[in-house]
């Protein structure tokens, strides 16, 4: 911490100060102007309450919107990168109609707006997925159950579970777009003598690339595929708009009962900005130590 002082300087000092003052003056606007009457108290037992009856704590709506988006986050992201690897290597495929079908899903998503995207999958592919597996009435039995806290640590609530499974699916085909083309950048940047290496002794498409390409393509991609996944967790707060109960959608709960939109609203950032930073830096500090092995 020492260090860090150390190393400000006055325009550091200076643009600390503007930053001060900035949410200063906000702050004196909402107070004064808008004769708005914070009630910072009352948030904590929005995060963690206390069960009278019971006389122990439970998880409140904002920790629980939390729960969510870590859920959804990392379920979608497995699904976005296996999605992502696949349409990456499609569009390095010499079969054109390959290539050009893995190029207009890519094309197709990163050129329209993501709200869109996300109506279209969910109401055209997400909704009639769960309906044709009759997901719903599934989670229903396994939320009757008395034995189900393994489902409700993987899932959390199994009468929501339908919802979480839309949000999963339509993240992963939105953030798989990305992906891919994360991914097909890394294999382009692997030296085209090392494929023909690998085809002069004989190795077929899928054992150059499995042995050869993925795994020098992968070292190239990490940072960015931990940056799109950081990204991934921000754009969670899309799928709220498809009711899916995550942070944002909690918020907008909270908002509605309690009328506290500073507090509650500040509060979600704060939570989204410690979880982004803190990922960053343990991403930044992996990726130094990869350098250095």
């Amino acid at each position: 911490m020492s260090n860090f002082i150390q190393r400000l300087r006055w325009a550091d000092y200076l643009i600390l100060a503007v930053i001060v003052v900035f949410f200063g003056y906000i702050w004196i606007t909402i107070d004064g102007t808008l004769n708005y009457k914070w009630r910072w108290h009352l948030i904590p037992n929005y995060i963690i309450g206390w069960h009278s009856g019971r006389e122990e704590y439970f998880a409140n709506l904002l920790l629980q919107g939390l729960g969510a988006t870590f859920r959804i986050s990392i379920y979608a992201s497995v699904l976005a990168l296996a999605l992502g690897i696949i349409l990456g290597v499609a569009r390095c495929s010499a079969n054109l109609t390959i290539r050009m079908l893995a190029r207009t899903y890519l094309e197709f998503l990163r050129n329209i707006p993501p709200v869109v995207v996300v109506f279209i999958f969910f109401f055209f592919l997400s909704q009639q997925l769960i309906d044709a597996l009759n997901l719903e009435r599934w989670s229903r039995g396994i939320a009757r159950q008395e034995d189900n806290g393994i489902w409700e640590f993987f899932f959390g609530e199994m009468r929501r579970f339908p919802s979480l499974i839309s949000g999963v699916i339509v993240l992963a085909l939105f953030e798989s777009a990305f992906v891919g083309e994360i991914v097909r950048a890394g294999i382009q940047s692997i030296p085209k003598g090392q494929g023909e290496a690998a085809r002069s002794i004989g190795m077929s498409r899928f054992q150059e690339l499995r042995y050869i390409i993925l795994p020098q393509a992968f070292k190239k991609v990490l940072p960015p595929m931990a940056n799109q996944f950081i990204t991934l967790i921000k754009d969670s707060a899309i799928i709220s708009l498809i009711s899916v109960q995550e942070l944002t959608f909690k918020t907008v709960e909270l908002v509605a009962s309690s009328r506290m939109i500073f507090e509650a609203w500040i509060t979600t950032a704060a939570f989204y900005f410690i979880v982004c930073f803190g990922l960053s830096r343990i991403f930044a500090r992996l990726e130094k130590g990869a350098e250095k092995a």
